[in-house]
């Protein structure tokens, strides 16, 4: 199975079947971590983080989103965000609209002092939506950091010449491919079985400076 674990008739993995996938909780800390690394080129870890607050859009339903976003959690509280600046919202659909939903459901819930803004979530839709909430409610392009998961649903945002979305975290598609492909001829032409469980973390951050050169190497550019 590659991305998506196969599940029997009761809905459990069906953990025999050789997997490779992307390591989920690794993945989401790469995330936080770009997150952290950019606020701090802006200086907006002086004071304590005076201002600055971080907005998760949760879809916790999926074990997939949920290790995502408590990955990137745990990144920007090891870079020295306080935990009582993040606030946690949950979408009710996996789409631009609904972290856009959930994003406005917690601007209110902001202290008065909230000046710079980070959005995170689970992939790009639930980053975008949550963006596209706080430019909605007056924070400008440069108050607002929005990192997302995968890539290639970024593509028309990177292509704006100013959003708060700032990047996101591109997968390796083809080294999954090409594992994908490597495991299937040995195990057909010489027997052997791949390891139960293949953890893909390899993922590059994409920005406006290189995201074209990026996905021009890998053949997604359009």
């Amino acid at each position: 199975a590659v991305d998506d674990r196969f599940v029997d008739a009761n809905g459990k993995f069906m953990e025999d079947v050789p997997y490779l996938g992307m390591a989920a909780f690794e993945v989401g800390q790469k995330q936080g971590a770009a997150m952290a690394t950019e606020a701090k080129n802006r200086k907006w870890d002086e004071g304590g983080w005076k201002g600055t607050y971080a907005i998760i859009n949760t879809y916790n339903e999926l074990d997939t989103g949920k290790k995502r976003t408590d990955g990137s959690v745990k990144a920007l509280e090891e870079a020295g965000l306080p935990k009582d600046h993040i606030l946690f919202t949950a979408q009710k659909t996996l789409d631009v609209p609904g972290s856009m939903d959930a994003t406005n459901s917690a601007l209110p819930k902001l202290p008065g002092d909230a000046k710079n803004l980070i959005i995170g979530g689970m992939n790009d839709n639930t980053v975008l939506g949550g963006v596209r909430a706080t430019a909605s409610n007056g924070f400008s392009a440069k108050n607002v950091i929005g990192i997302g998961i995968n890539g290639t649903d970024a593509i028309d945002e990177l292509k704006k010449k100013e959003s708060g979305f700032f990047g996101s975290m591109l997968p390796s598609p083809d080294k999954e491919g090409y594992n994908t492909a490597l495991y299937m001829y040995k195990w057909v032409t010489e027997g052997v079985e791949p390891p139960k469980y293949t953890a893909m973390d390899d993922v590059t951050l994409i920005t406006r400076a290189n995201f074209q050169e990026v996905l021009t190497k890998i053949g997604l550019w359009k």
